[in-house]
């Protein structure tokens, strides 16, 4: 195990110093490589537990809900399409575009609004424009456990941010809404 770990502590102390090397050729002062690397390393850790849905799993949790992730992400993703958050306009929600709107397989996302429909969270009406078509639409009892979970969602953030100074949190979201735009920038620039 100790050898193992020496492997890594190796590893990192070799990507650590190329990546030292890359910044300092394009002029990066080293206490400002070192902010990078530290950036990078939060970053990481932030995607990690996203990704493991720490966050959110702790909330569904705490609020004693029998929903798993899936669910909370489907319902999150009909609220979005439905209100049009991150879209020109907003949209009657097909399970198609709830695969699209998830990145997964429509097989499953067919599966999640099934089962959501089933425990009474979703139910599935014409769609407006053609009525052979089905849509996807929140039921009253999606709106109270998504209402329930941003009031605990948000109880928990003013729990971080307590000691924070305005100007720190006003600096934090400004510099981190311009990390976010630099990153769709970069990586999708063709």
């Amino acid at each position: 195990m100790a050898q193992d770990k020496g492997k890594a502590d190796e590893a990192i102390r070799c990507y650590h110093e190329a990546v030292a090397a890359r910044l300092a050729t394009d002029g990066f002062a080293p206490e400002i490589v070192q902010s990078l690397l530290d950036l990078d390393s939060g970053v990481f850790q932030w995607h990690r537990m996203l990704m493991k849905g720490e966050v959110l799993g702790k909330l569904i949790e705490e609020l004693g809900l029998d929903l798993d992730l899936s669910h909370v992400y489907a319902m999150t993703a009909i609220l979005r399409l439905q209100n049009g958050f991150g879209r020109e306009t907003a949209t009657q929600v097909t399970v198609g575009l709830l695969a699209e709107e998830l990145d997964i397989d429509p097989s499953r996302a067919s599966r999640i609004a099934s089962d959501l429909i089933a425990r009474g969270y979703v139910r599935r009406e014409a769609a407006q424009d053609d009525g052979r078509k089905s849509v996807l639409v929140l039921t009253d009892a999606a709106w109270a456990v998504l209402g329930q979970m941003r009031e605990h969602k948000w109880s928990k953030m003013s729990a971080l941010f307590e000691g924070w100074s305005e100007d720190e949190i006003l600096a934090l979201s400004r510099l981190f809404l311009r990390y976010i735009d630099g990153i769709a920038r970069v990586y999708r620039a063709k």
